[in-house]
């Protein structure tokens, strides 16, 4: 990554907006970085001075966006992919190094070794720890969001990005050839029509299944059911035999370039996962949970296929359930990948995927924690047309109209009513029994709307 002559609190804060991807709120930024609001302020001053920050609107509506001059300054490409690992972001410490290159040998030198039960079995929910205890605090005080919320808000809040984020750097890790601006832009787009490709559908794949856990997670909690419904979510129409979809495994699996041997044993697998869940279920802190989660999942790999797509989707579980940043894993190499997983595949050993897993972590709570900042200033449109926006909910729940009628009935400006009409889809395709008085709607009422189909 090209090197830049910017001061280390400059650089930070420029990235921050970069990551964004939208205008920032000085308070998001405040939020997401160690400094005072006076040294915050100076900082902004030096930036718009040079001309690598723009300044939008006033008073509590200012917000901040980065200009060319910053991306070309940061070496960032004006396409908004993501920076890879590459020198001078994820390095690996003393402490890695000698598993990274003990992995680094012929596969020739190294002991063929297969499932070690011991692993999960002598794992003590909230005694033993995976990640060093410390840095799982930090993390989680970093992560969590500060409201008083029902869980799962955190991730629907960043829903949109996330499903774009998520989706991308998972299917890229197990080698889809398609760009961000391609996933992007296939979200957009919605389901395909005509012949799809592998990459295209593992992209609708990981999308569906990322979509059913923001909804499953926080009504049915970490689960079995969930886990195996999010694997057969996810090999949707990849696998030839539809056997191996959601169901533990009944073959032997190798793993390309490792002398793990997995357990090909159906019960042992189902026993371990069961196992799994049940630990997971009970340790206190949601980071060292998702840690645990994403390790012991590949490790056991209880599926015929897509076992590491299962793991990294799965971590965002505990997370959810706390209302923590989600995990996204971008920024992250392939190689940088498939070491920290080797390490624990052929050595039991944690201590690459802590410091990939802290790397990437600490990443996704910088993205979203400055995403969610900035879409938490009033939508001007939704705050003018509140008293609207209300007798539309209504119109369509409590008196079945469709949505082109209810607008009817209720005072518009012309120039308004495609915003308001977006809006109020997104409110009916989001509206739940928890969260329907806002708009004075009854529990039952709306639980027989959404049975019929949510129908507008």
């Amino acid at each position: 990554m090209p090197s830049t002559s910017l001061p280390p609190r400059h650089e930070a804060l420029l990235r921050l907006v970069l990551a964004a991807g939208a205008p920032v709120q000085p308070g998001a930024l405040e939020q997401a970085l160690p400094s005072s609001r006076p040294t915050l302020n100076r900082t902004l001053r030096d930036l718009l001075a040079s001309g690598l920050l723009e300044k939008l609107g006033d008073g509590r509506s200012t917000r901040y966006v980065a200009t060319d001059a910053a991306k070309a300054a940061l070496g960032a490409v004006v396409s908004a992919e993501p920076i890879t690992t590459g020198p001078g972001l994820l390095r690996w410490s003393p402490t890695a190094l000698p598993l990274v290159e003990s992995l680094r040998e012929p596969l020739g030198t190294r002991t063929p070794v297969g499932y070690d039960s011991s692993f999960v079995g002598n794992y003590i929910p909230n005694q033993s720890s995976l990640l060093p205890p410390q840095l799982a605090t930090d993390l989680f005080n970093a992560g969590r969001s500060r409201d008083q919320q029902p869980a799962g808000t955190y991730a629907r809040e960043v829903l949109e990005q996330l499903l774009i984020d998520l989706s991308w750097s998972s299917s890229r890790l197990e080698g889809n050839n398609k760009s961000l601006l391609d996933t992007q832009a296939l979200f957009e787009l919605g389901e395909q029509t005509g012949p799809i490709d592998e990459d295209t559908l593992m992209l609708l794949n990981h999308k569906s299944a990322i979509e059913f856990m923001v909804d499953a997670v926080p009504t049915e909690g970490i689960t079995v059911p969930v886990i195996v419904d999010l694997q057969a979510k996810l090999m949707r129409d990849l696998l030839r035999d539809a056997r191996d979809i959601g169901s533990i495994r009944r073959r032997v699996v190798n793993i390309d370039g490792s002398v793990y041997s997995p357990s090909n044993i159906p019960t042992l697998l189902e026993d371990t996962l069961t196992s799994i869940v049940d630990k997971v279920r009970h340790i206190r802190n949601p980071v060292e949970a998702a840690f645990f989660l994403w390790v012991q999942v590949a490790y056991l790999q209880p599926f015929s296929d897509g076992n590491k797509r299962t793991s990294r989707l799965s971590a965002n579980m505990p997370l959810m359930l706390y209302n923590c940043a989600p995990l996204s894993f971008l920024d992250v190499e392939r190689s940088d990948y498939a070491t920290a997983m080797l390490g624990v595949y052929e050595q039991r050993n944690v201590a690459a995927a802590v410091e990939l897993f802290e790397f990437i972590y600490r990443r996704s709570i910088q993205k979203y924690s400055v995403l969610r900042a900035s879409l938490a200033a009033p939508d001007p449109i939704r705050v003018r047309y509140r008293q609207a926006l209300n007798e539309l909910m209504q119109f369509v729940v409590f008196y079945g109209k469709t949505l082109e009628n209810a607008f009817s009935e209720v005072p518009v400006d012309a120039a308004d009513r495609a915003t308001l009409r977006a809006i109020a889809n997104t409110e009916l395709d989001h509206l739940e029994q928890y969260n329907c008085a806002r708009y004075n709607l009854a529990r039952g009422m709306t639980q027989r709307w959404i049975d019929a189909g949510r129908p507008r």
